[in-house]
Formats: structure tokens, sequence, C-alpha cells
């Protein structure tokens, strides 16, 4: 009745009948857990298999018992970063490693793996022991509270950006045209989808065109389609974006980069309402909100003659300068725990995480290529260090030598990171008027949390807090 009897307490019943009942009480015990626990053999096959490992992976334990564990345990570190096999190869234990499983209705759950090793009576290793536990009401939590600082793809917890958030949806309710301005790499294309996202427009298709990557020709036929016989090799007629976008949103990026001809022409459509694909008589009616981006200063191409200014002003209804990454580096953690996330779920890998040392040079780089540059230095540490925690060992190496020798190290990484937090914490108390409670939340810790940082970092405050100006702040601490 109890597996886990025999072999995980090494009990020899017949001959030891005191055994018997500490083994008895163990199995009761280990059945009313609500961690799950399988045991392997030397040849990977499962030995045991308690009550909440059935409930966790939705496999009743008489199908799971004599198995291959990875059969069963279908973990995305089974292949890669199996922490039993570094067990059994090490003879040590690991503790706490995060991944994901998929139960038997085919649903990913987030789970906190432990490993050791599993010994009979005598100390002789007879195979492995691992318990896991169910991560999924944390997974939500934490998800309700990064909620606060998200919107569609986008992270952040940057006034900045939180400024933009919280008038995206009245934008989003109109079908007035927008210019986003941001330097390349700023997410200009996932504020475009945001918007539609949240429009009455969001069942209808989300067209992107970049329209630096294309010549006057080309852009006009894909912009505006063709009819047969338009132009050599046109066959049949081929509908344009603008048809595509039929009762969506057409996402013009690159905006700048057009030429004044074809500057008129696009002014029309978005004057009229109309269009005229080539080789056509007749006028198409255009019904596509319009988002336009740019990394360029479009003002002052207005007033260099590099653009016209009738088109300007009506691209320009509604304007969003998105910030470049170096004037919100408090998304930094935010953004690389998401691509940590997404890359473990794309790749199945189990990468755990960073560490300070690595978070460190993250936070002193000033980001010339912004998010997308950050993006891609975690891609490269996925390559490097597929599992474990991404340190500055698996960062670029233009990133340590840019950082300079005193940062990627790791004994000398820690003052940097504390006054990168130390800045981070003073924003936050700056943005509350010192009220310590709405910085806490506004950092997503706990108040208590925030006081201890304030001691030990050294954080000098003003002698009020927001709430008081009876009582100084050091009286309160």
């Amino acid at each position: 009745m109890y597996p886990l009897c025999s072999r995980a307490a090494g009990v020899h019943m017949k001959k030891k009948p005191s055994r018997h009942i500490s083994g008895h009480v163990t199995a009761i015990i280990l059945e009313s857990i609500s961690d799950g626990v399988f045991t392997v053999d030397h040849k990977w096959r499962i030995t045991s298999f308690n009550r909440a490992a059935e409930e966790i992976t939705g496999i009743p334990r008489e199908e799971a018992i004599g198995k291959h564990c990875w059969s069963v345990f279908r973990s995305n570190m089974c292949e890669t970063d199996c922490a039993l096999r570094r067990t059994l190869k090490q003879g040590k234990p690991f503790i706490d490693t995060s991944t994901y499983i998929v139960n038997s209705e085919k649903r990913l759950i987030p789970v906190v793996v432990s490993t050791s090793l599993l010994k009979d009576e005598n100390g002789t290793i007879i195979g492995g022991v691992e318990t896991f536990r169910d991560m999924s009401l944390v997974e939500e939590l934490r998800k309700e509270l990064d909620a606060r600082y998200q919107l569609g793809d986008m992270v952040s917890r940057s006034p900045l950006m939180q400024k933009i958030f919280g008038v995206l949806p009245q934008i989003a309710d109109s079908d007035s045209t927008i210019l986003i301005q941001g330097e390349t790499g700023t997410g200009k294309e996932l504020l475009a989808r945001a918007i539609h996202n949240l429009s009455s427009r969001s069942d209808k298709p989300f067209i992107p065109v970049n329209c630096g990557a294309l010549p006057d020709t080309l852009l006009e036929s894909e912009l505006f389609g063709y009819k047969a016989g338009a132009f050599t090799n046109a066959t049949r007629d081929k509908p344009g974006y603008f048809d595509m976008a039929r009762g969506g949103t057409i996402f013009l990026d690159e905006i700048g980069d057009i030429s004044p001809a074809f500057q008129v022409r696009l002014l029309r459509v978005l004057q009229d309402g109309i269009f005229q694909p080539l080789g056509a008589t007749r006028t198409v009616k255009a019904d596509a909100r319009v988002i336009t981006a740019t990394n360029r200063d479009l003002l002052d191409m207005v007033n260099r003659g590099a653009f016209r200014q009738d088109l300007f002003y009506r691209i320009n209804v509604i304007r969003l300068e998105l910030p470049p990454l170096r004037d919100r580096k408090e998304d930094i953690p935010l953004l690389v725990r998401r691509f940590i996330d997404r890359l473990n779920r794309l790749r199945k890998k189990a990468v755990k995480g960073i560490s300070q040392e690595a978070l460190s040079l993250l936070m002193a780089h000033d980001y010339p290529g912004n998010i997308r540059e950050l993006e891609n230095i975690i891609e490269h540490a996925f390559v490097i260090c597929p599992q474990g925690e991404i340190t500055p060992a698996c960062l670029p190496d233009t990133l340590n030598r840019s950082a300079g020798p005193s940062i990627s190290r790791g004994a000398e990484a820690g003052p940097d990171l504390k006054s990168i937090e130390a800045q981070m914490i003073l924003e936050a108390l700056k943005r509350n008027n010192y009220h310590r409670l709405a910085a806490a939340r506004d950092l997503g810790i706990h108040k208590s949390t925030l006081f201890r940082k304030i001691r030990s970092l050294g954080i000098k405050l003003p002698p009020i807090d927001g709430r008081s100006r009876k009582k100084s702040l050091d009286e309160k601490l």
C-alpha cells in the first residue's frame, strides 16, 4: 500500500518490526504532505510515487511506477539539465531548482524541484529521490503583481512609461492617427500592437510595414496594391496593405525615411481616406487606423524641408514619446526576468535566473540598442550558459570590458549593485513625496524590506515622509 516504505525508508519488515512501525509512519507522512515525491532506481525507473505526485502530474501511481522518470515527470530540464541526474553523478543534493512540467492534461505547471541520493539502511546508494512543489499559485500571484507594470507585451515600472500606459485606453478608443517617436529598439511596434489590441478594431488585422526598407515604387505597390497588367509580370490583381488592414490597423514604421514624392501620395490617403491601386481606374476607400513611428526628429526635418509640414500635422494628431532604456533602468530586472522566462519556454531550458554580479553589469550599461540589445544579451547568455544561473561569464565580452574591470569581477560587483539599488529606492521615494509605504508599493517590496534597505544602504532622508510633518523619518525608522 505504501511503496515508499521498503525503499525510501530502507525497511525490512520481517526482521525488524520496529522499523516497520517507523517505515509505516514515514509512508503516512509522505502520503500526507503537499509536495510531490518520487524515487528512482539506477535505471531511472520510478520505484515510488506519493499522493501529491499523482495530483500534481495527473498520473496515477500504478501507471507511474516502473516507467522511466522522464516519461512521467515531463520537465523542460529532463533532456538538458536534469537535477536528479546531477545529484547521482556528483553525489550531492540540489535544492529549489525552478522548472516546468507538463501534466496529463498537457498543461504547463511551474514547480520547484529538490533532489537527493536514496540510500538503504547500510548507506548504499540505491537510487535518487526527487521532491517537487506546485508553484502555480505563486506564479499567478507574481503575474498579478507584474500586471501592475504590464500592458500587452510591454512591461515597465518607470514613471515615464506608466504615464503612457495610463493614457493608452483613451487613445485606443479614438480613431485618430498616432505618431510614436523613439530610438531604435525601444519597442515602438509593441506599443502600436498594444494600442490596436485595446481598441475596438482588435479582432481585425494589425499590419506592420517597414517603410524604410522599400523603395518608392515597391512601397506604393505594397501599400496600395495593383491590378493585373499594371506593370511587367503583374499577371493578377494583388491587394495592398491598406486593403489587407481593412477594419483594423496599419502600422507605418520608419515614416521619416519615405521620399518627398511618396509623402504626397500618403497625404492623400490620410486626408481624403481613399487610395488608388496601381493600374486601377477607380479609387478605393481606406478603412484602417493609421499608426506611424520613427526614430527621427520629424519636427527638425520639417524645419529643414526634409519632411512635408502638412503630412507631419496629419500624422501628429497624437504623439507618444518612448524613452530609451538608459532613462528607465529600473525596468531592466523586469525585462531580464521576462526574457529568461520566454527563452526557457521556447528553448526548453532551465536557466534559473541571473546573479547579482551579472545584473550589476546590465544595470551599468547604457544600451545604445535599447531593449532589443538587452534581449540579444540574454539570448547570448542562453547560448553560453544553457543551465543554472546567468553569471558575468555568460555575458558578451564587450559588455564586461565596457563596464570596466572593477565591475566584471564578482567580488567587486557588490558596491556597484548597492549604489544602483540605493538610487532606485531614492527615486521611488522622491516620486511618492518620501511616503515610505507608497514607495514600497511602487518598488513591489514589503515596507519592512524597504526600511531594512534604507538602513543597510545608509540612505539619508529628509525629516518628513509624505504623511506627517511633525515626526522625523529617523524617529520612525
